[in-house]
């Protein structure tokens, strides 16, 4: 049995730990949250003792907590955990600057705590499906991405960066994880941003080019009205594309004159269709295994720093930064 925490009782504190209570191999030991009601409220909905601060929660000694704080909070109670060698589950991002990543990263190759980054993208059906046809041959040669958000007034706290670490690192670093996981390795980003209607960059066109030679054109903005698909992906092979409608939809067309085979998943769970249930699953399963966790510190650090390349490219009006940062 593997007893968990969880820190922090919003959105996605609650995702996870419903998931979890699912897991017969999970017990629940406590939701910390600095809103003692809200802590409360969860901890009685899924077992455990509910605390208003992650010391008196790390204090009882989990074998495990899942991070769901915003996201400029990571860094510190992620760090505190895995020097006591407690496993880590930290809602992404990893962090919000390359130092931090850095730190996290360095403090998770020495603890004895396994560390895994909840880019859920890669468990949501529809991006399996992407990958799994890769892995059986399909080569995609070039890519069109984009990651939109509706806007950035709901909840209030998204459009503040001193909470988010900026637009980037509140949703888009999403797919960008997913194109590095899909194509491979980012050599150099070249990226525009604008500020327009937020208090912040909200508007991104970025050309990423790959180890392969490849390469992907990726726009996201932060204020379409959450306009269907808000996220797709468009891989192109020969004479055949993969392409992705949010964790609704993906359309296969194999080749020319050939049936186009579609996959819907609008009836699933969200839990599973955005793929929460798979990677919750599979965290509990490497601490069991003692095995690697299926998105390391690495993935996790690799796309903190695409994001910080976009911005620096951004900053100096879209001159190409090669990768890795230094």
């Amino acid at each position: 049995m593997v007893k968990i925490g969880i820190i922090g009782a919003g959105h996605m504190g609650k995702t996870h730990a419903l998931s979890l209570k699912k897991d017969e191999r999970v017990e629940i030991i406590g939701v910390a949250d600095i809103m003692e009601r809200r802590a409360q409220a969860l901890a009685m909905e899924v077992g455990g003792q509910a605390y208003t601060s992650a010391d008196a929660l790390l204090g009882v000694a989990p074998d495990a907590v899942y991070v769901c704080t915003p996201n400029t909070l990571h860094t510190e109670l992620v760090l505190q955990a895995l020097k006591r060698g407690i496993h880590v589950f930290s809602e992404k991002p990893m962090a919000t600057s390359l130092r931090e990543a850095r730190q996290i990263l360095q403090t998770a190759e020495s603890s004895k705590g396994i560390y895994q980054v909840g880019h859920n993208r890669r468990f949501a059906p529809v991006y399996k499906f992407a990958r799994r046809l890769i892995e059986e041959g399909f080569h995609p040669y070039s890519a069109n991405v984009k990651m939109n958000r509706g806007e950035l007034i709901n909840p209030q706290w998204v459009c503040n960066r001193a909470i988010t670490g900026g637009f980037l690192y509140e949703s888009t670093i999403h797919l960008l994880d997913m194109i590095r996981w899909l194509m491979g390795e980012v050599v150099e980003v070249q990226c525009k941003g604008q500020q327009n209607i937020c208090a912040e960059l909200d508007d991104f066109v970025m050309v990423l080019t790959f180890a392969s030679g490849h390469f992907a054109a990726f726009s996201s903005s932060a204020h379409t009205s959450w306009a269907f698909p808000f996220e797709r992906i468009e891989l192109y092979g020969g004479h055949a594309s993969i392409v992705t409608e949010e964790m609704e939809r993906v359309i296969y067309s194999p080749g020319l004159a050939q049936e186009i085979i579609v996959r819907d998943y609008f009836q699933l769970d969200i839990a599973e269709k955005w793929g929460y249930l798979e990677e919750d699953r599979l965290f509990v399963e490497a601490i069991l295994k003692g095995q690697a966790p299926a998105v390391t510190a690495t993935d996790g650090y690799k796309a903190v720093e695409l994001v910080e390349a976009c911005y620096q490219s951004a900053a100096l009006n879209g001159v190409p930064v090669t990768l890795p940062l230094r």
